[in-house]
């Protein structure tokens, strides 16, 4: 199932998946980080995943299986579990509602409570689950999957094979006010839409504004965690990952395969390149080129932040060296 290379009693069972430092004999388990091989020498599992190139220099008593990507291939083998432990619904729960017109796909699950809007358009296997809002003219692509109480607006479009977690609203009125001379503001409408591509997953309550004019886009495989806000016409390149409580301001672009920690915060109108990684906290103001590496408020390139933060620690020794020097 692995490819992997057995070392040790390949009659091994285990029936469980636990930490390294944590597991018992009936546990697989995985070394992927450096700094926890002492465990392997210590740990009871009864089978540790280990990449091709680990040469154990004590005895290990659990059966090694030697595979070239120890954390990608626990990933695949714990989704294969997921799959068999979690029941596949099909059909239409009752009471929902459906508008008259919308083809719900034999294989498709619509729960409880569920609203389809008119003109909803629902691809084959997609699982619509209790509570959940598919507002008119929404298109959903065939294998996604909306979780309790998740809210999609009219007219946006889920690709295919996507994964919208409870409490996320997809579509909601960006912030767009237009100030008056008495000093009150005018809503200016939102007739844009949102557009997420193929393999996206969207985290537990995460907001994705509905653009202005045109579309805020999500594009293919992009993770954003949970608690984040994307603002309308935002645009986050494919296989770019968020992590919780970050927010981007309007018609901000962000890049492919970036790696964004959480609480960060972008400024609005600014490009982000490709491959850029960011700091947990940081504050982006302005562009960012591709490949940066920057963490910090106002964010600067990692080295300077780790410099300046050991300078921070001994600010005190030189304050008070300079004031001796100056009384001399």
């Amino acid at each position: 199932m692995v490819g992997g290379t057995v070392q040790g009693n390949p009659d091994t069972a285990v029936s469980t998946f636990a930490k390294i430092e944590e597991a018992g004999p009936d546990a697989l388990t995985f070394l992927a980080n450096p700094k926890y091989t002492h465990y392997i020498y210590e740990t009871h599992a009864g089978i540790v995943l280990v990449s091709n190139d680990f040469a154990p220099e004590h005895p290990v008593s659990a059966t090694l299986i030697r595979v070239a990507d120890p954390y990608e291939t626990l990933s695949r083998l714990m989704e294969l579990v997921a799959q068999a432990l979690t029941p596949v619904p099909t059909g239409i729960e009752q009471p929902s509602f459906i508008a008259e017109g919308v083809e719900v796909p034999e294989d498709a699950y619509i729960g409880a409570f569920a609203y389809i809007g008119q003109g909803a358009r629902l691809g084959r296997g997609v699982k619509i689950h209790p509570q959940a809002y598919v507002g008119p003219g929404v298109t959903i692509g065939e294998g996604t999957i909306i979780y309790p109480g998740a809210k999609i607006y009219h007219g946006c479009r889920i690709g295919r094979n996507c994964i919208i977690h409870a409490g996320a609203v997809i579509g909601a009125d960006g912030f767009g006010f237009a100030p008056t001379a008495d000093g009150s503001y005018h809503k200016i409408p939102q007739i844009g839409i949102v557009e997420i591509a193929d393999d996206v997953e969207i985290g537990a309550n995460t907001t994705v504004d509905r653009a202005t004019m045109g579309a805020t886009r999500i594009a293919r495989g992009v993770k954003l965690d949970n608690l984040i806000q994307a603002a309308h016409n935002t645009e986050i390149g494919a296989d770019t990952v968020i992590a919780a409580q970050t927010g981007i301001a309007g018609s901000t672009k962000v890049g492919a395969n970036c790696m964004i920690g959480g609480q960060v915060g972008f400024a609005g109108h600014i490009r982000v390149g490709d491959r850029v990684m960011i700091g947990a906290q940081s504050g982006i103001p302005g562009n960012l080129p591709d490949g940066s590496r920057v963490m910090g408020y106002p964010a600067v390139p990692e080295r300077d932040f780790k410099r300046q933060s050991v300078y921070i620690k001994h600010l005190a020794e030189l304050f008070d060296r300079v004031s001796k020097l100056e009384k001399k």
